[in-house]
């Protein structure tokens, strides 16, 4: 079955590893095969990952957009995870969601809870604010 993409004009995506960048038109394209894919919206650089969360979400979208979780990568990953759940033991449920579909080689649904874990990770942020 192919996923139906409409790109809006300007509109970037990581497909497979390549970015891309639609035109001034809307494109619509038809991807065939199972590639990764990761829209605009939903892409994280490596200057906006300016919290612990949020490079977590990076390292988890190299997993997905390159090669897997290297050595190199894990070592990362497992870095940045244990440091967060010493700061802010609550993660540790999604945490523990997230990287069981990581060793399940399951990449774009780690990506969807680290996602919630950035948003978790704001919520603390705020609410830390409000009491200090």
């Amino acid at each position: 079955m192919s996923l139906k993409l409409t790109l809006k004009p300007g509109e970037r995506i990581i497909l497979g590893g390549a970015v891309l960048t639609n035109g001034p038109k809307v494109a619509h394209l038809l991807v065939e095969n199972r590639v990764p894919l990761l829209r605009q919206k939903d892409i994280l650089t490596e200057a906006e990952a300016t919290s612990p969360c949020k490079r977590i979400y990076l390292v988890v979208q190299l997993m997905y957009i390159g090669d897997g979780m290297t050595s190199e990568i894990a070592q990362l990953y497992w870095d940045l995870v244990r440091d967060v759940i010493a700061a802010a033991p609550s993660t540790n449920d999604l945490i523990s969601q997230m990287s069981t579909y990581i060793l399940e080689s399951s990449f774009y649904q780690a990506l969807k809870v680290a996602k919630k874990l950035i948003s978790y990770e704001e919520e603390l942020i705020k609410n830390a604010s409000k009491s200090g």
